[in-house]
């Protein structure tokens, strides 16, 4: 048959950039009313997201003012407030890079982060203002402080540190004009530092697109499944990988925003939960160990709450059933990175096999692949155990300020972490590979141990880690919080590992601790356990 020249008939989509700045947009149009609540030490404040855009919208007017251009840093030092989340959609909006600084690490640390990053202005909370200064100390481009959630207090902010105003008064005289999201989705929307409790931490650049593509995969059904009729606390400090990307997914569907500003106790939480109806709740597992503490004690229910996820550290098999059992929840466990703007996998809100030792499964836009120690890719990917990489359109590429790629040849992220995936596409962490100890030339994995021992309604909290020994070269140790006034003697801690794991990973010593070490994210610190305790 003769060839036939056809007319050309291809169509067009819409540039539409993905843009952070269309989710306030969104949700101020189609559901201006929804609030976003915050909790202060007497009473809440509250706003509507239509109020709330016009806000962000004079904070992006003011920086404007102040010199703060496209692909400009500028830091925040806040809790989980409404004025925090003006700030980040004024900053994004605007297309500079919102810098979140953790407050649970020193000055010298934040100041470290700020001279990389280059922020000339700086958003801080009144209450942090002393840890402000310190950082103003350190880090000599800093310009300026807009203090929020309260004023300056001229007896902490000398005058010979750079200029400290109160961003409330500020604003009343800002325009409200300034133009969002003329730049492309590729641009860079956040800057966020690994917590490195395994190491220096490092810089993680998020992109408007990664962030923009995050927020709709955790708003899938079988993810965190959000609606326009929850009510979601978001406990995840907004400091810490985006706050899981609550500030945007919420807004995306019109949902109640949860603000607990700096007070995360179990008796708050509960007080906040009742007043606010919340239906879910997102935050690491020693958040939900007070919360239910606090609840058991006090003898009361909190009705509304159905959800819980919980992410940022593993979670202890008791301590999930005694939420789930007292609060009558349903526990989502969860695992990611803050390379992975955080989430890589969520167990689904009704999985009948959910337990504390999954940590989810992948949804679309994110993929895992085991190897072997050498980055070869294991020939069967289900029921063994190798070396977890991942990769995605969250995931990083490249670290703030280095040249060198993060990911190997073919695009894979290598997480450090020890896993497995089972025949129904469940991921199950199971260990950390710089965590595991060597033992005469073998290898012990401390995971193991620690779901055993955590696994016993005694203890609280549980880690191991390798002591320097001179014969064998190292030895696992045990530590362990126990519940409240609970006791148990060494034997009985270290006798439901036998037969469970090998003889000779059983730990040599057991340490209690009144307080088990937390880093900055919520989880064990252990650096930290290592420097008191891994020295024979």
């Amino acid at each position: 048959m003769p060839m036939i020249d056809l007319p050309m008939m291809d169509g067009a989509m819409q540039d539409y950039a993905l843009t952070l700045d269309k989710f306030l947009h969104h949700a101020a149009k189609w559901h201006p009313r929804a609030e976003v609540v915050t909790a202060r030490e007497h009473g809440r404040d509250r706003i509507g997201y239509a109020d709330l855009k016009t806000r962000s919208l004079a904070v992006s007017g003011l920086l404007a003012g102040f010199g703060v251009r496209r692909g400009d840093r500028v830091a925040t030092l806040a809790w989980n407030t409404q004025a925090h989340v003006e700030a980040w959609y004024a900053i994004m909006g605007l297309g500079a890079v919102c810098h979140t600084l953790n407050p649970r690490l020193t000055g010298a640390q934040l100041a470290a982060m700020v001279v990389q990053s280059d922020a000339r202005v700086l958003v801080a909370s009144a209450d942090l203002l002393p840890l402000a200064r310190r950082i103003a100390d350190h880090a000599p481009g800093l310009e300026r402080v807009l203090v929020i959630d309260g004023g300056v207090d001229d007896a902490v902010w000398p005058a010979e540190a750079p200029p400290a105003a109160a961003l409330e008064p500020l604003i009343a005289g800002a325009p409200t004009d300034a133009a969002w999201g003329e730049f492309t989705e590729d641009a860079p929307s956040g800057l966020c530092f690994t917590s490195g409790t395994t190491g220096a931490p490092k810089g993680v650049t998020y992109t408007h697109r990664s962030s923009f593509l995050h927020t709709l995969r955790i708003l899938q059904a079988d993810v965190m499944a959000f609606s326009g009729t929850d009510s979601v606390l978001a406990v995840v400090p907004m400091f810490h990988a985006n706050a899981w990307g609550l500030p945007f997914a919420a807004p995306a569907v019109g949902a109640k925003l949860v603000l607990p500003g700096r007070h995360a106790d179990g008796a708050s939480l509960a007080r906040l939960i009742a007043a606010e109806g919340v239906t879910v709740a997102v935050g690491v597992p020693t958040v939900w160990l007070g919360l239910v503490e606090h609840v058991e004690a006090a003898g009361i229910d909190l009705p509304s709450l159905k959800r819980i996820l919980v992410g940022g550290a593993p979670l202890a098999p008791a301590l999930m059933r005694r939420i789930e059992s007292r609060l009558g929840v349903t526990v989502q466990t969860s695992w990611g990175m803050t390379e992975m703007s955080p989430s890589g996998t969520v167990t689904p809100p009704g999985d009948p096999a959910r337990a504390a030792a999954i940590a989810g499964r992948p949804a679309v836009g994110v993929d895992l692949l085991l190897t072997d120690p050498d980055g070869t890719p294991l020939p069967e990917q289900r029921e063994v155990e190798g070396h977890l990489r991942v990769r995605g359109a969250s995931v990083i590429q490249r670290y703030f300020g280095q040249e060198d790629s993060a990911t190997d040849a073919a695009g894979w992220f290598v997480t450090g972490d020890l896993a497995r995936i089972d025949a129904n596409g469940n991921l199950f962490i199971t260990g950390r590979a710089k965590d595991l100890i060597k033992s005469g030339g073998e290898w012990i994995n401390p995971a193991e141990i620690e779901a055993v021992v955590g696994a016993l309604p005694q203890v609280s909290l549980a880690a191991v880690i390798g002591r320097t020994d001179e014969k064998w070269g190292e030895r696992p140790v045990l530590l362990v919080e126990l519940c409240g006034n609970q006791a148990i003697s060494d034997e009985d801690l270290l006798a439901p590992l036998r037969g469970k794991v090998a003889p000779w990973w059983i730990p040599d010593a057991v340490v209690r601790l009144a307080h088990m070490p937390l880093a900055s994210t919520g989880k064990i610190d252990k650096i930290r356990l290592r420097a008191d305790y891994g020295d024979g």
